[in-house]
């Protein structure tokens, strides 16, 4: 729906105008996977495209209310001050419940206004529209106040604008979709990775606890016949207890949601080394030089080809001791996961396929940019490094 006599266009204003600024704001959106990135980008690109002096996304939960609710042109002083999200009513609720785009003249004077907070900047000529995805509605995308002269009772935004921010919304949500998408499949991620250490730690401490019940058996055993033995077997008892104590303190601290995004790559990899070292018999060591803060993506390929080469020399090759590192190279970083265990014919693995997962490896390193190599011989253990260039 269109209100208002600024229909026209205005001066410059024709077909394909304003196009390479839509096709720049579309690459901005597409290099972004988090959601809240994309969502201030595209805030960030439709302000600029229209030439407006406000600009917002709202993204609505289920509640009647916003689940995100993104501004630009608002200092964050203002935005303190404003007080809490909107509700869905009014003009937000027009378009997020009607699918129809929005352009007044003066959104005070709609009949549909229902005010706004004392610290709210005062707004007049309004443009909306919203964000659908099919059938869907993923948010309400709106601007206020075009910086240009107005139309006498006018709207500054014209129906050139209605059309270029048409295009923009129907790619922001192809943009939104996808990093919708890109964080549940890492939240599955991170699932299933807590589930392995869950895995990992479930058997240090089912073995502490069997080791627990057989000596208790022992000590009782032995409490009639012979009390000092039976008193060092229960001071063995109150020692095992106590490590599988450690151990399930351990599983609450390591078993919560972290992410590569809040810990940070070295964090991770440390605290991830830390688990697999209580939990298995071989001795497991992580040590970092120099490292500085690698693209999001790079990182998080680092990790997981830490992770796999892990898995490989504690549950395949019997080693007794695993050293990671991960050090300064250049602008970017290398990865070294090494063992002791019993290593094996490189040429035979290549050869055979997937084994040990090597082919997944070499495809995330290649994925990110990196390089991988892995050095191993029968009985002389297994080095596994990756090489990523920075950002």
């Amino acid at each position: 729906m269109t209100n208002g006599p600024g229909d026209g266009h205005g001066p410059g204003d024709g077909p394909g105008a304003g196009i390479p600024a839509v096709s720049s704001a579309i690459l901005a959106m597409s290099r972004h996977l988090e959601v809240r990135d994309v969502l201030k980008t595209i805030v960030a690109s439709a302000r600029e495209l229209l030439d407006a002096e406000y600009a917002a996304l709202g993204v609505p939960d289920d509640h009647g209310g916003f689940a995100q609710f993104v501004v630009d042109g608002v200092s964050e002083e203002q935005w303190k001050a404003i007080g809490p999200l909107p509700r869905q009513h009014g003009i937000l609720a027009a378009m997020l419940h009607n699918a129809t785009p929005e352009r007044l003249a003066d959104v005070r004077a709609d009949p549909r206004f229902g005010g706004w907070p004392a610290a709210h900047p005062d707004m007049s000529d309004f443009i909306g529209l919203p964000v659908a995805d099919g059938d869907e509605i993923l948010g309400a995308l709106f601007l206020a106040n075009k910086k240009c002269p107005k139309p006498a009772g006018g709207c500054g935004f014209t129906a050139e604008d209605e059309r270029l921010l048409g295009i923009l919304a129907q790619h922001a949500a192809i943009a939104l979709t996808n990093a919708r998408l890109y964080e549940r499949s890492r939240e599955l991620t991170i699932a299933g990775e807590r589930a392995r250490l869950a895995h990992e730690l479930h058997d240090a401490v089912a073995q502490k606890l069997f080791s627990l019940r057989l000596t208790a058996q022992a000590a009782t055993a032995l409490v009639d016949r012979d009390p000092a033995r039976a008193k060092g077997e229960l001071q063995q008892v109150a020692a095992l207890a106590a490590e599988a104590a450690d151990e399930l303190r351990a599983a609450v601290v390591e078993l919560r949601p972290a992410a590569l995004d809040e810990d940070g790559l070295v964090a991770t990899l440390r605290s991830h080394a830390q688990v697999l070292d209580r939990a298995h018999h071989a001795h497991v060591t992580f040590e970092a030089q120099g490292v500085r803060a690698l693209p999001a993506a790079q990182e998080e390929a680092l990790l997981r080809v830490a992770q796999e080469a892990l898995h490989n020399a504690l549950r395949h090759a019997g080693a007794g001791r695993v050293e990671v590192a991960l050090v300064r190279h250049g602008q970017g970083a290398l990865l070294r996961v090494a063992d002791d265990g019993r290593g094996f014919d490189t040429g035979a693995v290549r050869r055979a396929g997937r084994h040990l997962g090597l082919v997944s490896m070499r495809d995330r390193a290649s994925g990110v940019g990196g390089r991988l190599t892995v050095e191993s011989e029968p009985g002389k253990g297994t080095a596994v490094e990756m090489e990523v260039p920075g950002g």
